[in-house]
């Protein structure tokens, strides 16, 4: 079976956008370019993958080009701070250790720990050069937590991990994993590395990145493999000391739906939602999929919405859903034919679909999945474009949506501890659990812990601060 190394085709086909076409007509005065990245010698360079907000209030991820050690790409990667304000620091730069052990070209992004520190994944490099996990500090101190080697482990990571209910994380490697070299899901347990489950292409080949969901398990899809080769939809149920379950749910016909190559995201309607970058009739699609597995398309992609959605969706506090194509848009200005740098689009769980905003190359080229800041803007990065070095700019969008509060983790027992993110905290700040009153410390402006309190239920985590009430984006589910 053919395998799929999406590391080389996302990188590759971020760095070849060159055309240029004007913004959508109504929408340019929400879209602002805050940061042009390579703007300086050792900079950031090509920026890909998940963006996660610090306990600062910053905003970080990771570069697969740049950084200050040199490459045949201009540079080995590296992983970036950029504050709402628009200031922008490298932390760490790649194949800072001989041999790139410490890893390289990094295009996963972050995920964010308890603890404030991130883990992420190096695509390459690493003691065997098949990648690595690491754990970064917000002040950018690299600790290198596993190496892949290529084999029955997987290799060439392309997501971080992700948290998972007992406080270990969890992820997916898309290629390697004997015998049929379809990919692995691993677990991160106080920092040693576990092989869960290798793919064996009936059962799926070349994962993306897994979401857990409310119901506590894993969920994720397949680039290929399946009944048909194009891909499936799996649960993944894994259980202290026993064995990894993994169940597939459906597989993708190659008709209506195939080949999603992007994360899929759960709403809080409880369906998951996601991108598929083409079908026969060469479209890509936005849909929509139970967790038992039945799908719903919600749009099918023309070349002025967006072509070639290799990136996924975010829920946004409005209940919408909005994401990013690689290529397309308007594609009438020359020299932008064929393909286009991408767009900005906002889809409704029902479907509705709209272009918010088309990239023009000097606004970026080639987006990659937005995140919602608790500030309430929506902020992305783009792996070219940009007018003076053409590397990626950091972007964001004003959808009008309020403020609110993050939480990590998401679920806990009663006494457990909660960080919440968010801005405007003081002293006097007051935090309940679905009602329920907590206790709550102040750490800083944007950044408070509190304890889960005695009688909280399931429910939405209220901050109370001189200004208003900010609300939690989503539920916190208490455990038993």
């Amino acid at each position: 079976m053919a395998r799929i190394e999406r590391h080389v085709v996302s990188a590759l086909a971020l760095l070849v956008l060159v055309a240029v076409f004007a913004a959508t007509p109504g929408y340019a005065q929400n879209f602002s370019v805050l940061y042009e990245f390579g703007s300086r010698s050792g900079d950031a360079a090509a920026p890909y993958g998940f963006v996660a907000q610090g306990r600062d209030g910053s905003l970080y991820s990771t570069s697969f080009d740049g950084g200050a050690n040199g490459g045949t790409n201009g540079g080995d990667g590296a992983v970036f701070k950029i504050t709402p304000a628009a200031e922008e620091r490298v932390l760490y730069s790649f194949c800072s250790q001989t041999n790139c052990s410490d890893g390289e070209s990094p295009q996963s992004g972050l995920t964010l720990r308890a603890d404030g520190h991130f883990l992420s994944a190096a695509s390459t490099g690493g003691s065997q050069g098949f990648g690595t996990i690491f754990d970064i500090s917000q002040t950018g101190s690299l600790t290198t937590l596993y190496n892949f080697t290529g084999g029955k482990d997987g290799g060439f990571p392309a997501w971080p991990p992700i948290l998972g209910t007992d406080g270990n994380f969890y992820g997916a490697t898309p290629n390697f994993g004997a015998p049929s070299g379809c990919g692995t899901i691993y677990g991160i347990a106080g920092g040693v590395f576990s092989l869960l489950h290798q793919f064996d292409g009936p059962q799926g080949c070349n994962p993306n990145t897994l979401v857990l969901a409310m119901d506590g398990n894993f969920y994720g899809t397949t680039v290929a493999g399946g009944t048909t080769g194009n891909g499936v939809f799996f649960r993944v149920t894994v259980r202290p000391g026993k064995s990894t379950l993994v169940a597939v749910l459906y597989n993708f016909d190659g008709v209506t739906l195939a080949n999603p190559q992007g994360p899929l995201v759960q709403g809080s309607d409880g369906n998951f939602y996601g991108t598929t970058v083409e079908t026969r009739n060469l479209s890509s699609e936005i849909f929509k999929i139970t967790p038992s597995g039945v799908p719903t398309i919600l749009h099918t992609m023309s070349q002025t919405d967006g072509t070639d959605l290799f990136t996924g969706l975010v829920e946004a506090t409005d209940g919408n859903f909005y994401g990013a194509a690689l290529r397309g848009g308007n594609t009438t200005v020359a020299p932008c034919n064929p393909a286009g740098c991408g767009t900005l689009f906002q889809v409704t769980p029902a479907g509705g679909f709209s272009v918010l905003y088309s990239f023009d190359f000097t606004t970026g080229a080639g987006p990659s999945t937005p995140v919602q800041h608790t500030n309430g803007l929506l902020y992305g990065d783009t792996g070219g474009g940009g007018i003076n070095a053409r590397t990626g700019v950091f972007y964001s969008w004003d959808a009008g949506l309020p403020a609110f509060v993050s939480f990590v983790p998401d679920r806990g027992k009663v006494g457990s501890f909660v960080e919440i993110l968010g801005q405007g905290f003081t002293s006097s700040t007051a935090v309940s659990f679905n009602g329920t009153p907590a206790t709550a410390t102040v750490v800083s402006g944007t950044y408070l812990k509190a304890t889960v309190p005695s009688g909280a239920t399931t429910g939405f985590v209220s901050v109370t601060t001189s200004s208003g009430t900010l609300t939690g984006n989503k539920q916190f589910v208490v455990s038993p």
